[in-house]
């Protein structure tokens, strides 16, 4: 069974104010001096008591240029990865038409085969005059 621990006002008020003077920098270091087990606990009574201008913001500040390169980096990013994705397909047919290829061609082996006709499989073309 999980054990409820009630903290009291003044308890409550004297972490806030440990942290309004700056004895803990975060909500996360008071918790641990007081043996505060609940990871927002502390953070709930900061908001309560009106000291939530106490708590870490992050604000960003980006350009127009900089949101465009953004957008412009993840319809790249999802290209690539549909590439590679189709990329993952083609070898996939190819590794089954090869295995095909030599079950036909009376070979088990898919790697013996490739060894014996590495030459043949090549994808140069051949020297002219010879076909």
């Amino acid at each position: 069974m999980k054990e409820i621990v009630l903290y009291s006002e003044a308890f409550k008020l004297q972490v806030v104010n440990d942290i309004e003077t700056g004895k803990y920098p975060n909500c996360h270091a008071a918790g641990l001096a007081y043996g505060i087990r609940g990871v927002a606990t502390v953070h709930r009574w900061l908001v309560h008591y009106g000291k939530s201008h106490l708590l870490r913001k992050v604000i960003r500040v980006e350009t127009a240029d900089e949101r465009d390169e953004l957008k412009r980096l993840k319809a790249e990013l999802r290209r690539v990865k549909e590439a590679l994705a189709n990329a993952h397909l083609d070898l996939s047919l190819e590794q089954a038409y090869l295995r095909i290829s030599c079950r036909r061609n009376g070979e088990e082996d898919v790697d013996a085969f490739k060894k014996k006709h590495a030459g043949a499989l090549s994808v140069t073309p051949p020297p002219e005059g010879k076909t």
